[in-house]
């Protein structure tokens, strides 16, 4: 697996989001320098142009790159010498403005990082794949648990067939920041995630179990076909759902549950996995990441632990890593390998080569239009109370 592509020189990174109260704008903006591979050299980071140049220090952008709107940005940046001018841009802002900004970006010839949901709905999701195959950009989607190393070990381990044929999937994601209406306080990341026209037809389903469904989809490649959803808003006055539940049956028999809450007491970020195959079964969970379990009828059951240099460690697993064992890698090292993976194509891109755009390591548009045709049949399950409706979209990757 390559870890660095020719290019004697490194990215040059603009960030469109992230200005000031933003989370996911310095997770994007620290992942992508984590290597010392990219640095982040211009910005949008605002719809309000005041506050975006007001945030350009944060981030130590020069005032002359730190740009009031996303076309300005554009535009100057084009204009550049091509030895001065971005390579890449990262979209960290609200799901609805997600489609306009990559799909300039990328008709402008720019590679993008873009945050998920990647869109609004499916429509704009199937008209930006259509983008970026014409444009040949290098398009990336942060679902960044799938950088984790033990999840990246994992992968490897059932598509070698370690786990035998997979039969069932439980992946889940449990929250309990929105037990109240925090909305209602003007909290910024609560505000429009729970407003339809910012963040589309889900609230918990489009936010969390969209990572959920694409970390088993990662990990196994079982291709899905048909889904039964139940979407439920607990929190009276709500616009979206705040729990929920789907069944996903797969294209080889298996069946999957894909559980997602924002209203459970006392739970954090508690996305965790079980996969249950005919030669073994493996868990993982988001909050204890250095650590997976694997159960064979039988025999003891192994605890895998992050180890670099432990034979039992496979490639993926390996590549995965930067500390040696017993130092915890988490969140961040996680995004930044979806970031390093990119980087890989960006720079055989920049180089005039071949690259690699859909059986990517990191998660690319494919599955971004993938996560968006979750969101919508979802949706438009609950709706029929939990029909049946298809899932397997025609650029679904294994």
């Amino acid at each position: 697996m390559a870890t660095n592509a020719p290019l004697n020189r490194k990215l040059r990174m603009a960030l469109i989001g992230g200005g000031q109260g933003s989370f996911i704008g310095r997770v994007h903006a620290t992942a992508a320098i984590l290597d010392n591979r990219a640095e982040l050299v211009a910005g949008a980071l605002s719809s309000n142009p005041e506050r975006a140049k007001a945030s350009a220090p944060d981030y130590d952008i020069s005032e002359d790159r730190a740009y009031g709107s996303v076309a300005e940005l554009l535009e100057t940046e084009n204009e550049l010498p091509e030895d001065q001018r971005v390579d890449f841009v990262s979209v960290a802002t609200p799901n609805h403005t997600h489609f306009e900004i990559a799909k300039a970006a990328a008709e402008a010839g720019f590679n993008v990082i873009c945050d998920k949901p990647m869109t609004f709905d499916l429509t704009q999701a199937e008209e930006l794949g259509k983008v970026v195959d014409e444009s040949g950009v290098v398009f990336a989607v942060s679902h960044n648990y799938t950088g984790y190393p033990l999840v990246r070990q994992a992968r490897e381990m059932i598509l070698n067939g370690e786990l035998g044929e997979i039969q069932a999937i439980r992946s889940n994601y449990i929250q309990g920041w929105l037990r109240t209406r925090l909305e209602e306080s003007d909290q910024k990341q609560a505000a429009w995630r729970t407003d339809p026209s910012k963040s589309g037809a889900a609230g918990c389903f489009g936010d969390i179990a969209t990572h959920a469904y694409n970390l088993g989809r990662y990990m196994t490649g079982l291709l899905p076909e048909e889904i039964s959803c139940h979407l439920k808003t607990f929190e009276s006055g709500r616009a979206l759902d705040d729990y929920g539940t789907a069944v996903i049956r797969f294209e080889n028999g298996g069946l999957g549950t894909v559980t997602a809450s924002q209203i459970s007491h006392g739970r954090e970020n508690d996305l965790f996995i079980e996969i249950d195959g005919t030669k073994g079964a493996l868990q993982w969970r988001q909050e204890d990441p250095n650590q997976m379990m694997v159960r064979q009828n039988g025999e003891p059951h192994k605890i895998y632990t992050r180890d670099p240099n432990a034979p039992f460690m496979n490639d993926s697993g390996q590549t995965a890593c930067r500390l040696p064992s017993g130092h915890p890698e988490a969140f961040f090292e996680a995004f930044a390998n979806v970031y390093r993976s990119a980087y890989d194509s960006m720079c055989l891109r920049a180089s005039g080569q071949d690259f690699e755009k859909t059986d990517t390591v990191f998660p690319n548009v494919n599955d971004g239009i993938e996560g968006m045709y979750f969101i919508q049949q979802c949706v438009a399950s609950s709706a029929e109370n939990g029909a049946w409706l298809p899932l397997k979209h025609a650029r679904a990757r294994r």
